[in-house]
């Protein structure tokens, strides 16, 4: 019974965004009761070696596709880059776990104080609290990347607490089970999660051989030592919906846990325990505004369910009143909002053709420096034209006949022609010649 009342609290969209090696991969997820549906997924390449900027463009104009631009997202870190304790404080009350958790965190890292950022929540039901903690340098070049990409994050979280709380949306699908080892295998070995009696959660990497890293986290889980594993897929529940790499049946599904997991846990955080390594300033929260149809059609909703069974009308028009009254306070608010996404688009693309001009002058410089290493003394010219796509140039030289394979041996030019026969006169050849120039790389 209490399983179904949760159900009907599991409702939300959530954007995670897992950060990997040279890719980011991004999942969009809505959960309604009993029922989990993937929006999209993306794949932003190379995202170390690009502008932020530029791939930043790209992961807002499929947020906005897909009607999430307002969303603030979850971001993953990678598992490498954070260490996951537990603590054991049986009998601290709630109240005192801050400072009995800064008195213990300097023997459970091996960083400096002052480069050590560390998020915590007790595991609930027991006296074990889960902490990730990471080096204060990465944890801020990620979050102002995402700045100066123009994507708003409510949360910088690990792979730990994320698994921990998207086990828990109550969805239709198999129970998930009491004891258990997960695998994901990574790059360069595995990535275990599991839960038992003996231990309410275990994550650890481990740059070992498939049997070997389950027999250690048996034992650390205090399971049987023929203990299957399952996929972490396994864990999170089934989507109803989805795209072709989110089908359960791929092997793409286990791939992509990681940032489905993440979106999960984002879209319903009544559900999660705060694994926010973020400080609290540079949150940022989805925009109220944008959910203000929803929260009118769930009040009416309400105020007609409370009609027929309190067969009140004057609680309906109350009710409805009071809707109104906060849509006119807000309608200003989001139109200031609306406004300024659409100024920072315009600014972007401005900045951005000033940028292409500026490559132009520095391109057109570069190829009259090549006409002038290509027509060496004692040849010169009469007259050139240059426009963004072709050259044109006339002139004299002694022996004009080898002037198109010179040319066309250029990375600047190619596909030369002559303009006109090659003349003949007493100091040389007289030549007009019609190049294509190379586009920029």
């Amino acid at each position: 019974m209490r399983t179904e009342l949760l159900k009907w609290l599991a409702f939300g969209t959530g954007v995670g965004i897992e950060i990997r090696d040279r890719d980011l991969q991004v999942a969009i997820t809505r959960v309604r009761p009993g029922r989990v549906q993937v929006l999209g997924s993306a794949t932003v390449p190379r995202f170390r070696e690009r502008p932020a900027a530029e791939w930043g463009v790209e992961l807002l104009a499929f947020l906005r596709k897909l009607g999430c631009a307002h969303i603030a997202a979850t971001v993953l870190l990678p598992r490498q880059e954070v260490i996951v304790r537990q603590l054991q404080l049986p009998g601290v009350a709630k109240k005192d776990l801050p400072s009995a958790i800064a008195f213990q965190i300097d023997s459970l890292h091996p960083f400096p104080e002052e480069e050590a950022i560390y998020a915590w929540d007790r595991i609930a039901g027991t006296a074990t609290v889960l902490i990730g903690i990471t080096r204060r340098e990465a944890l801020d070049f990620y979050a102002a990347l995402f700045v100066e990409a123009g994507i708003k994050i409510a949360s910088i979280t690990f792979s730990a607490a994320t698994l921990y709380s998207a086990a828990r949306i109550p969805a239709d699908g198999p129970a998930r089970p009491a004891n258990f080892l997960a695998l994901l295998e990574t790059g360069d070995g595995f990535e275990a999660y599991g839960e038992s009696e003996a231990r309410p959660v275990f994550s650890a990497t481990l740059d070992l051989p498939r049997d070997k890293v389950v027999e250690l986290a048996a034992s650390e889980l205090r399971l049987a030592a023929d203990t299957e594993p399952v996929p972490v897929s396994e864990l999170l529940p089934r989507p109803a919906l989805f795209p072709p790499n989110y089908d359960p049946a791929a092997e793409s599904y286990e791939r992509n846990a990681l940032p489905y997991a993440a979106s999960l846990a984002a879209a319903c955080p009544w559900f999660s325990i705060s694994g926010n390594l973020l400080p609290s300033e540079q949150r940022r929260t989805s925009s109220r505004a944008r959910l203000i149809p929803t929260a009118a059609l769930g009040v009416a909703l309400l105020g007609m369910v409370g009609a027929l069974v309190a067969q009140s009308k004057y609680e309906d028009a109350r009710y409805l009143d009071l809707v109104r009254r906060e849509i006119q306070k807000v309608e200003p608010r989001a139109r200031t909002v609306e406004a300024l996404e659409r100024a920072m688009t315009r600014t972007r693309a401005r900045a951005h053709l000033l940028d292409q001009v500026k490559s132009r002058s520095k391109a057109d410089l570069d190829a009259l420096q090549e006409v002038t290493r290509l027509l060496p003394p004692p040849g010169w010219l009469s007259g050139m034209q240059l426009t963004r796509t072709s050259l044109q140039i006339n002139g004299e030289t002694e022996q004009a006949a080898e002037l198109l394979k010179v040319i066309d041996g250029s990375p600047l030019f190619r596909n030369s022609e002559f303009g006109m026969p090659i003349a003949r006169v007493a100091s040389g050849d007289v030549f007009q010649i019609r190049t294509q120039r190379e586009e920029p790389k």
